[in-house]
């Protein structure tokens, strides 16, 4: 670990040594900074200027830092900072054996299938191509990772040929459930085209803010 980070860590466990609110915080309690943290830095990377990126990325290491070091204290089963880095190190280094061993990749694709197939290794109790997949993720990302779970199975021709059908459906939805359908087309045309439907939708929403902005300015 780099001078810098050694100090962050070590700022980290002072904090947690000494301040009284710190000392109460579980990682249950820290969850809603955390998804507050990568809000932001999403609007950071989005949105935002180079210094904005920097602190934001610094607000999410420190979270990282924050569980690392409630870990560490753990009784039953602790595990700190140095431990967070070296397991992830040895994870990169498996999925990237065209990088560190002597597997080849020209291309994209072929990294991919190699990252997959490691990945399929390490996760080889897995029973379903779900496992792993949060249902905590926001509903769009959600449906857009789903769709990719299900092509990979080969499951995807009935839910496409379905979303590519509600897609042509003339005139609004007429229930909640119709509704559910049609945003799900809309997911299946982003997908088919390499987009990211969050994302579409964030950059839009962050239009309608100007918008309202705007008119606002005027009254």
């Amino acid at each position: 670990m780099t001078d810098a980070l050694r100090a962050a860590a070590d700022t980290m466990h002072a904090v947690r040594d000494r301040c009284v609110w710190t000392q109460q915080i579980t990682h249950r309690d820290l969850i809603p900074y955390l998804v507050e943290e990568s809000a932001e830095l999403i609007d950071a990377v989005e949105d935002g200027s180079r210094a904005d990126l920097r602190e934001e990325l610094g607000d999410l290491l420190w979270q990282v830092l924050f569980h690392a070091e409630i870990a560490s204290r753990d009784p039953e089963d602790p595990f700190d900072i140095d431990d967070v880095a070296r397991g992830l190190t040895d994870k990169m280094v498996r999925r990237h054996p065209h990088v560190f061993g002597d597997a080849v990749a020209r291309t994209p694709e072929e990294v991919l299938v190699l990252w997959n197939a490691a990945k399929a290794a390490e996760k080889s109790t897995r029973t379903s191509v779900l496992d792993g997949v949060s249902e905590r993720m926001p509903s769009l990302a959600l449906a857009q990772k789903l769709l990719g779970k299900a092509a990979s199975v080969g499951a995807s021709p009935q839910v496409v040929e379905r979303a590519e059908r509600d897609e042509t459906r003339v005139g609004p939805s007429q229930t909640e459930a119709e509704l559910g359908d049609a945003l799900l087309a809309l997911v299946t045309t982003a997908r088919a085209n390499g987009w990211d439907a969050e994302r579409a939708l964030r950059e839009r929403l962050r239009g309608l803010e100007d918008e309202i902005r705007a008119t606002e300015s005027t009254l």
